[in-house]
């Protein structure tokens, strides 16, 4: 997600897109995917332009995330 995002912040410029997913598949019942996409609709309204990563009810921008594997959720970096 975060090469997507970098390769869309390099191509696209003055539009606000946030970029979201979903942890646990939709098949296993209960899936964070329809929180992830109302949280990522509900940033866009707000943010300025720019690329973003909308995961677990938080935003990122696109250039200061990563995800935690280990842990299993993204997180910012400096």
């Amino acid at each position: 997600m975060i090469q997507t995002a970098a390769v869309i912040a390099r191509t696209v410029k003055d539009k606000t897109i946030a970029l979201t997913g979903a942890m646990i598949p939709y098949t296993f019942g209960s899936s964070d995917g329809l929180f992830n996409l109302g949280s990522a609709l509900a940033y866009v309204q707000l943010l300025d332009s720019g690329v973003y990563v909308v995961m677990n009810g938080r935003c990122f921008a696109w250039n200061r995330v990563r995800k935690n594997r280990k842990s299993g959720v993204f997180e910012e970096t400096e």
